[in-house]
């Protein structure tokens, strides 16, 4: 996941130049027919190479329904403002298990704050899931990614730690116990900060991966996107996500987060350990995704607290390179 137990020194000033990786580091013949394949960063070691996504095949997603429009593709300034609401989203089947289900709206549920537990299947909770090389299978699962809403309904959100070393990255909204209850989504690109590429910047421990469709679906349109939230206050009450290693369900926590410095959030919540690096902070009165676990010792070298990069223009403009 990236929780190091080595601390790596934070950094005072930030870059604020972006640009895509779209080309860089291509390796493999298959480039020549169009398809982009490079080599990415084992997120247990630190380099600066700079990274990009590869394409392979994967499991048919489901369509899913929803009951609600898109939120705005726009990422905008939380306001503390009533949230649009996560989109409803009820499941036709499973490409996996062959189970029929619907799958409840999110409602804001009665939590004990700092109160780490499994989460409870709900349209917010499918939109995160684990990312994943090889077979989709238990013990297979590294990081944690969230869908992200956006123009072309194609975006999912991590850290940039988590993207070292691994090739042909697969993305599975709403893992659980083994199946893939929306489908296996292969990325196909990966955006970073010019702060992250040259020199690993912690205030910039974020990354944007696009991800090809499967059978004319986009992977919003199966499961809905939460917005971005930019220039939120450091003290808002979050819902954190994310997918252990060791275990195969997501797990969530809603405690109020606090500065850890300038360009770092944080949040006291415990048990959350090696493969929730990437997992989404979603505020909890908008329902945006103000940061994920990384930055700060790349998440954080204890399991009970965790940091982000802090959201500002930085992050907004990559999800805008992106789209």
């Amino acid at each position: 996941m990236g929780r190091h137990s080595k601390q790596r020194k934070r950094r005072s000033l930030r870059p604020v130049v972006l640009s895509s990786v779209l080309a860089v580091g291509v390796v493999g013949a298959i480039t020549a027919a169009g398809v982009l394949s490079v080599h990415l960063r084992d997120p247990r070691q630190r380099t600066s190479a700079d990274t990009v996504a590869a394409v392979g095949s994967a499991p048919a997603p489901v369509p899913v329904t929803s009951a609600a429009p898109s939120p705005s593709a726009t990422p905008s300034a939380s306001t503390g403002a009533e949230p649009p609401g996560p989109q409803n989203v009820a499941q036709a089947g499973s490409s996996t298990d062959g189970l029929t289900r619907q799958v409840p709206p999110f409602a804001p549920p009665d939590v004990k704050l700092g109160v780490t537990g499994a989460a409870p299947l709900n349209s917010e909770s499918v939109r995160v899931g684990a990312l994943f090389t090889g077979d989709v299978a238990p013990g297979n699962h590294f990081c944690t990614a969230s869908v992200i809403d956006s123009p072309g309904r194609n975006l999912i959100l991590t850290a940039a730690h988590c993207l070292s070393g691994v090739s042909s990255i697969v993305f599975v909204p709403g893992y659980r116990d083994g199946t893939a209850p929306f489908g296996s989504w292969q990325v196909t690109k990966v955006y970073t900060a010019d702060g992250w590429q040259n020199g690993d910047d912690p205030d910039e421990d974020f990354a944007v991966l696009a991800v090809a469709p499967t059978n004319n679906l986009r992977i919003e349109d199966a499961v809905g996107g939460n917005p971005i939230g930019v220039n939120a206050a450091l003290t808002v009450q979050t819902r954190l996500y994310g997918y252990s290693d060791s275990a195969e369900k997501p797990v969530l926590c809603t405690n109020v987060t606090s500065r850890e410095d300038t360009f770092q959030r944080r949040i006291d919540c415990p048990s959350f350990s090696n493969g929730t690096s990437g997992g989404p902070f979603v505020d909890s009165a908008t329902g945006e995704v103000i940061g994920v676990i990384g930055g700060y010792q790349q998440g954080g070298d204890t399991e009970d607290t965790s940091y982000s990069a802090y959201f500002d223009h930085t992050v907004a403009d990559l999800v805008a390179r992106a789209s």
